[in-house]
C-alpha cells in the first residue's frame, strides 16, 4: 500500500513532454496566472484573485505532497494544474487543451481521493466549458446544483432603501470577525455540508488581501449583529464582489438582505467601481432574491459529483 511522502509526484497517463509535481505555496501566484488565462479564454475576463488561489492552497487537511499537482511543458512553464479534498478543481492553460492533461488529472483526481477515504469526488465547471462537461459526463459524473455568477451594473450610484425599524447599519470594522463568522455560519446550516472553523472561514474573507471592509456592511438590532455582506476589492477586474451575504434567521424576510446589498453597491460606487458581482447556488434558494434586487446573471456552472465507493 502506498501511503505518505511514498505517493509518486507523476501523474500517470500525462502525455510525452510534460512532468508533474506537488504544488508549493510559492506556485500559487503561478497557479492565479493560469485559473486567471483559463477565465480570460472563456469569459472574456478574469474573476478568480490571488487570495482565493492561496485560501484553496491552505485549507484544513489538505496535504500539498499528496493533494496537488502542478503540471509543466518541456520548457518548464505551468501547464494544468489541480487539487483534491473534499472537492476537486482541475485547470488545463488555453494553450495546452486538447492533449489529455484534463483527463489525466482527473484521474489522478479520483485515485487520490479513494486513497484519502472520499466517498465521491466534487468539481464545478462553466456550463459554457462544453469540452469540461462532456468530460465529466463520459466519466459518469452527475450534475449536483447549479451555481450562478450575478451582476449588478452601476451607471448611476445606487438608491439604497430606508432600514426597517430597530435596524441600523454601517461599514465593516475591527472587532466584527468573530459575530460575522459565527452569523454567517448559522445562516448556512440550513444547506451548507459542513461548518467552517473561524481559521478556514477567515482565510477565504476577511483575511484575504482582497477583504474591502469600507464596503462590507453589518446590520445590527439592540446591538447585535443580525446581517452583513463581507466584499472584495477584486483588482484584477476592476469591479466589486460580494463573497458573502447573510441575515440572522429571525430576522429574514423584513428588507434586511436588500438593504445590506445596496448599500455595498453604493459603497462599491463611490470607490470608482461600476459592477459589482456576487456568486450563489441553487441550494441557497436566493436566486430571486439577487434577481429582485436587480441583478442579472452573468454565466452559470454546475457541480458535478461522482460517487467513488465501488
Amino acid at each position: 500500500m502506498v501511503s505518505g511522502t511514498e505517493l509518486p509526484d507523476l501523474v500517470p497517463g500525462l502525455p510525452p513532454g510534460y512532468r508533474a509535481r506537488p504544488m508549493t505555496a510559492q506556485d500559487t501566484g503561478e497557479a492565479h496566472r493560469l485559473v486567471a488565462a483559463c477565465e480570460r479564454a472563456l469569459f472574456g475576463r478574469v474573476h478568480t484573485d490571488a487570495g482565493r488561489i492561496a485560501a484553496d492552497f491552505a485549507r484544513p487537511g489538505l496535504v500539498p505532497p499528496l493533494d496537488t499537482r502542478l503540471v509543466t511543458d518541456r520548457a518548464g512553464r505551468v501547464a494544468a494544474r489541480a487539487w483534491v479534498h473534499r472537492r476537486c478543481e482541475v485547470d488545463v492553460h488555453p494553450d495546452h487543451r486538447g492533449r489529455g492533461l484534463g483527463s489525466a488529472l482527473l484521474t489522478w483526481a479520483e485515485t487520490r481521493a479513494r486513497q484519502a477515504g472520499s466517498p465521491r469526488v466534487v468539481q464545478t465547471v462553466p456550463d459554457g466549458d462544453t469540452n469540461a462537461v462532456a468530460l465529466l459526463r463520459s466519466r459518469a459524473y452527475e450534475p449536483m446544483v447549479t451555481e450562478w455568477l450575478l451582476e449588478f451594473p452601476m451607471p448611476a450610484e445606487p438608491t439604497v432603501p430606508e432600514p426597517p425599524a430597530g435596524i441600523t447599519v454601517r461599514p465593516f470594522r475591527p472587532g466584527d470577525e468573530h459575530d460575522a463568522h459565527q452569523l454567517v455560519q448559522d445562516a448556512f446550516d440550513a444547506w451548507q455540508q459542513r461548518r467552517q472553523s473561524y481559521r478556514e472561514w477567515a482565510r477565504h474573507t476577511v483575511e484575504r488581501p482582497a477583504f474591502a471592509p469600507a464596503m462590507s456592511v453589518v446590520a445590527s438590532a439592540e446591538g447585535q449583529l443580525v446581517g452583513v455582506t463581507l466584499s472584495l476589492d477584486l483588482p484584477d477586474t476592476g469591479e466589486g464582489y460580494v463573497e458573502q451575504v447573510a441575515v440572522r434567521h429571525d430576522h429574514r424576510n423584513r428588507g434586511i438582505a436588500r438593504l445590506l446589498l445596496r448599500s455595498t453597491f453604493r459603497a462599491f460606487h463611490r470607490r470608482g467601481r461600476r459592477t459589482c458581482s456576487l456568486a450563489t447556488h441553487s441550494d441557497t434558494g436566493a436566486l430571486d432574491l439577487y434577481l429582485r434586487v436587480g441583478m442579472t446573471v452573468r454565466h452559470s456552472s454546475t457541480v458535478f459529483r461522482k460517487d467513488i465507493t465501488q
